[in-house]
């Protein structure tokens, strides 16, 4: 542990040389960080991860000069010096000499916190030429990053599983209180499956040179947007997670982008670093690095958990922020690559529409929503109430026929592209649900549909909710609930290996696990 008296000692402004007016030191699970007027000081914490070793006076020597001389690739004005802190009982602590050198700090140009990426974005000041700066930046950064050697090695299936596999040991422990059963489960076989079935894919990145000794920590605090572009505060305490696959530096950023709200923004700075790099392969390992990503940040996230030194509040907030972390990894492993076509149906008030946003979210999918299409198809607000009877006016058999027909186009399309579909629909006719089936074989595409039901009571009690509330799409109610009961065909046309049942009004989440492994690997 620091010594108490020295973080006291550097938290005084005549501590230091130039005299700040104050300091302020914030913490991060590594490092005491003193921020001394316009001058940063950066103390590493004498702590052992397994994946970093900062234990010794010497490995926190040797490990501030490698962050100093790895940081001024890419930001060479900001990276100052290291600089010793001498300290003994009789004088106490100094920058300047004393009887013995007891610690190293990192010395670094305070960057102006109002020009960081994340601040930027928060604010909405960022623009697709911003992007486009940022991934010219990254991208000729990458382009003459070393290559080769050892570096090659961290490229290979091996260290990737191995990365991996450590990910996995040391999250065991937050197993159903920050990350569930399920979601490590899933990600784990996730991984395994992939590093399977692209063996010869990761060796070809490495016979390239794509494997670059890079930053290892690309995300938005780590980028400032002024005069030129600035990325500081690489990975310096491990080579294994610097030594990696230009993508997984692409998938770094693109996650951090995602996580934070700005999946837009996450696109086209893929397609901008892809204009400049012309690295067509790198599309394909995205979501692998992605969630291999998502997955660190959770687990470095709740490693502060161990910490005996947090305040009593921040166990929550670090276990939300961690499990947030998880839920993006789980989602970026659940991801279809394929396209397919995926039906709900059911009657009002069923969860289908919930049912269907869950799942598209999970697992990367378009959603088509005939309600929504209906109404905009008429030029009607899509939350502008129409009570109509049942089966008239635009939910006549006529309208209702162009709707469906119109959804058919839409997933064709999308389905071409490569993406997978879901309709969220009431496919309350046999006839709709077999047209359905058919474009699905003839794009040659994978076709599921899933039945969402509930007691009446609880249907009853949702179209109550939905009538007060009176913005929602749909205009489904309880009084024509029984009419379109009685008019629904019986979902019995499809084997059961590609009809799934849901009872929204039970533990709809364990059945959506289930369907999302069945989605992904063909099994339960």
């Amino acid at each position: 542990m620091t010594d108490p008296k020295l973080i006291a000692a550097m938290s005084n402004p005549d501590f230091y040389p130039h005299k700040p007016k104050s300091v302020e030191l914030v913490q991060t699970h590594i490092s005491y960080v003193f921020i001394a007027g316009d001058i940063v000081y950066k103390v590493k914490k004498p702590m052992n991860f397994g994946f970093l070793d900062f234990t010794t006076l010497e490995k926190r020597k040797y490990y501030c000069e490698e962050e100093l001389r790895l940081n001024r690739r890419l930001a060479p004005g900001v990276y100052l010096e290291v600089a010793a802190i001498y300290g003994d009982k009789k004088t106490g602590f100094s920058l300047n000499s004393g009887a013995a050198i007891i610690d190293y700090a990192v010395v670094m140009k305070k960057l102006p916190q109002d020009k960081m990426l994340k601040t930027l974005l928060a604010q909405g000041d960022v623009d697709e030429k911003i992007m486009d700066k940022v991934a010219a930046k990254i991208a000729f950064f990458h382009a003459g990053a070393q290559t080769g050697g050892r570096i090659n090695e961290m490229g290979r299936l091996k260290t990737i599983r191995h990365n991996h596999e450590e990910n996995f040991a040391q999250t065991e422990k937050y197993i159903n209180t920050v990350i569930p059963d399920y979601q490590y489960g899933f990600i784990r076989d996730y991984v395994n499956c992939f590093l399977k079935a692209n063996e010869t894919l990761l060796e070809k990145r490495v016979a390239q040179g794509k494997i670059r000794d890079g930053h290892g920590d690309l995300h938005l605090e780590h980028i400032c947007v002024d005069e030129d572009i600035i990325i500081f505060d690489c990975i310096e305490f491990n080579e294994r997670f610097r030594f990696a696959d230009v993508a997984a530096e692409v998938a770094f950023l693109t996650m951090d982008l995602d996580f934070n709200g700005y999946t837009s923004y996450a696109e086209s700075f893929t397609d901008s670093y892809l204009k400049y790099s012309g690295d067509t392969d790198m599309l394909k390992l995205l979501d692998f690095y992605r969630c291999y990503y998502a997955y660190v940040r959770g687990k470095v996230i709740s490693f502060r958990l161990d910490q005996k030194e947090i305040a009593e509040k921040e166990p929550k907030e670090i276990s939300e922020t961690a499990a947030r972390y998880f839920d993006f990894s789980y989602n970026y492993a659940a991801r279809l690559e394929k396209p397919v076509l995926i039906l709900t149906a059911g009657l009002m008030g069923s969860g289908k529409s919930y049912q269907a946003r869950t799942l598209a979210k999970i697992l990367g999918a378009r959603i088509i929503r005939t309600d929504v299409l209906r109404k905009e198809m008429l030029n009607i607000e899509p939350t502008q109430s129409r009570k109509e009877n049942f089966g008239q006016g635009i939910y006549s058999e006529e309208s209702s026929r162009l709707t469906y027909d119109k959804v058919y186009d839409i997933a064709a399309t999308y389905l071409r592209q490569g993406k997978p579909v879901i309709i969220d629909a009431s496919f309350k006719k046999r006839e709709e649900r077999k047209k359905a089936c058919a474009l699905a074989q003839s794009l040659g595409v994978p076709f599921y549909i899933i039945e969402c039901a509930c007691p009446d009571e609880v249907t009853k009690k949702r179209l109550d909710k939905r009538a007060r509330e009176n913005d929602n799409i749909s205009d489904g109610r309880w009084e024509i609930f029984h009419q379109q009961k009685e008019d629904f065909d019986t979902v019995d046309e499809f084997p059961p290996d590609i009809h799934f049942k849901i009872d929204t009004s039970a533990d709809p989440e364990k059945d959506r696990q289930k369907i999302v492994r069945i989605l992904k690997f063909g099994e339960g």
